[in-house]
């Protein structure tokens, strides 16, 4: 799902940063992050940092993998998993190559903020439909269906660009497709963890 350089028009590039920066520096201000929480936030962000770079290309597309973003909204917050997962995706860009550094804006919003945000609201949405029963289900719910959404916007941004070999009828399907799969990988990861947290370290479950 990361959206190399070259991929994408200028102005598709440009529009992505600004909103993008505008998403991350609203979250920063709500970031609350205590002593105690350290340690899961290093443990995590290194976890998904690695998995996501175990990529598989996709045709029409860009690359499938896990994504993990409903992961660190459930277990942060959307705001604190938002910052977490952007810091990701920038290393990646700069260090590693896994995403293009002008596309880094549209891999954050992909990713960073529509993942995120998605995957927190439908967890949180559906654990206090059936109070809070059940939260393992809302897991495995928000980690596929925010990784779908997720996949849905990449492949808009790529059909929209004009440099791109695919029009928007080829990349939407291609992207989406795809991750309806993929995405399971990610809702079976989401909910197993939050099914071991529930067991054995239900505060962290209790809020952001």
């Amino acid at each position: 799902m990361h959206i190399p350089d070259g991929f994408l028009d200028p102005w598709l590039c440009i529009l992505f940063y600004v909103i993008s920066l505008i998403a991350l520096i609203l979250s920063v201000k709500r970031v609350k992050l205590s002593e105690e929480n350290i340690g899961l936030v290093s443990i995590l962000t290194a976890s998904v940092f690695a998995a996501q770079l175990l990529d598989w290309p996709i045709p029409g597309g860009t690359t499938a993998h896990f994504v993990g973003g409903a992961l660190l909204g459930i277990l942060f917050g959307p705001y604190l998993g938002s910052v977490v997962m952007s810091l990701i995706l920038l290393i990646q860009a700069l260090l590693f190559g896994d995403g293009g550094v002008t596309t880094l804006g549209a891999n954050i919003w992909n990713m960073g903020i529509i993942s995120v945000f998605s995957g927190y609201f439908i967890y949180r949405f559906i654990t206090k439909l059936t109070n809070n029963r059940y939260k393992y289900i809302a897991a495995f719910i928000a980690g596929w269906f925010s990784t779908v959404l997720a996949a849905f916007f990449a492949g808009l941004e790529l059909g929209l660009s004009t440099i791109f070999l695919y029009p928007i009828y080829v990349t939407i399907p291609a992207m989406v497709l795809w991750h309806l799969g993929f995405g399971l990988v990610d809702g079976l990861v989401t909910s197993g963890v939050v099914g071991y947290l529930e067991r054995y370290r239900p505060k962290i479950l209790g809020g952001e």
